[in-house]
């Protein structure tokens, strides 16, 4: 594929992410217009395509999901973390710790160095993950590459237990949509906190700060009545598309073949992750009231992004998954430097004969 012009390959790129996304919409599947070009962008990452997504551009889209995500979020975000704060804590311990085990199995079992082990086994936003990785000697493409696959796996699994724990209710809300609403100056006002919020953020080094700075700072305006934000659907799968062209399109056949030697390793890890994560979700739905798929993507160990996306789109307590993704990130941005000092001094690769 990368022997075709560009203009092709953007092409083939739009006119098969249009149909995929909307297909998969037709079967009501939960995020599917983050899916269906997020699985095209693989695809023809792994063909040779060498189109890519400018940085602007998903940086774009990072802040159009926060002024998203705003909409839902008001103070009471804390109250189930203040209110069960024994419970939360301990699911937080419990998932930090699974993933250092699982950092700590890929370096010993597949020859990874510990820095890239650690990094990318961290369930925290996988951009803000790759972005710090560097700076602790990791190999910021095999960082890239797990971190990805695995935000592929738990976004593919997240939609399916939507659909499958909804059944048809996952996505009729998207048959009443309204596309293009009238917009006013809500509109503007919601477009400039998300050019402020993607610029001041990335500049300020806040983690994920293009999709967190707009999200607090559209939060605090929303939920105070001082703006309602304004967010229309075009934006909104113009921004998901964006997102998952960025995510599938990093899967390069370079990138593949430098990961092959230690992909089932990878798979396993990813894999095991997600049913941990998944098991502390049954639990909370003993103890808690929450239903058990708001559960499942509030412990999911995916990217804050694609998990925001999927929540928005299956009618689950959005402020109560993004509270504990929020909750987590942060944690994981304080102790990742130390848990991948640890693995790479006591977790010593296993020698083959």
């Amino acid at each position: 594929m990368e022997k075709f012009p560009r203009v092709i390959q953007w092409l083939i790129l739009l006119l098969a992410s249009l149909v995929l996304g909307f297909g998969l919409q037709a079967f009501h599947v939960p995020a599917a217009l983050l899916l269906g070009p997020m699985i095209v962008g693989v695809a023809m990452g792994l063909l040779g395509a060498s189109v890519r997504i400018p940085g602007p551009f998903f940086i774009a889209a990072q802040a159009i999901l926060g002024c998203m995500i705003a909409q839902s979020l008001s103070p009471n975000i804390l109250t189930p973390l203040l209110d069960d704060w024994p419970l939360v804590l301990l699911v937080l311990i419990a998932t930090l710790l699974a993933s250092g085990v699982s950092g700590w199995c890929l370096v010993r079992f597949s020859g990874l160095p510990g820095p890239t082990g650690a990094w990318g086994s961290s369930p925290g936003g996988a951009s803000a993950m790759v972005a710090m990785a560097g700076d602790f000697g990791a190999d910021v493409r095999l960082v890239a590459f797990m971190q990805y696959l695995r935000v592929l796996f738990v976004a593919t699994a997240a939609a399916v237990v939507a659909r499958i724990g909804l059944g048809d209710e996952a996505g009729h809300g998207s048959a009443a949509l309204e596309w293009f609403p009238a917009l006013d100056w809500r509109f503007a006002g919601t477009l400039a906190v998300a050019v402020i919020g993607s610029w001041l953020g990335p500049r300020l080094r806040i983690p994920s700060g293009a999709l967190m700075l707009p999200m607090i700072v559209g939060a605090a305006l929303h939920s105070t009545g001082t703006m309602t934000l304004q967010v229309p659907e075009w934006l909104l799968a113009l921004a998901y598309t964006l997102i998952g062209w960025s995510v599938g399109l990093r899967f390069t056949r370079a990138i593949f073949l430098l990961a092959l030697r230690t992909l089932p390793q990878m798979v396993v890890s990813i894999v095991a992750l997600m049913l941990f994560c998944g098991g502390l979700g049954w639990m909370l739905t003993q103890f808690l009231p929450v239903d058990l798929l708001t559960a499942y993507l509030a412990t999911s160990p995916g990217g804050l992004d694609t998990v925001a996306i999927i929540a928005a789109g299956s009618r689950v307590d959005m402020t109560f998954v993004m509270a504990m993704q929020t909750l987590r990130l942060l944690t994981i941005l304080l102790t990742g430097p130390a848990m991948a000092r640890f693995i790479s001094n006591h977790a010593q690769p296993v020698q083959s004969t």
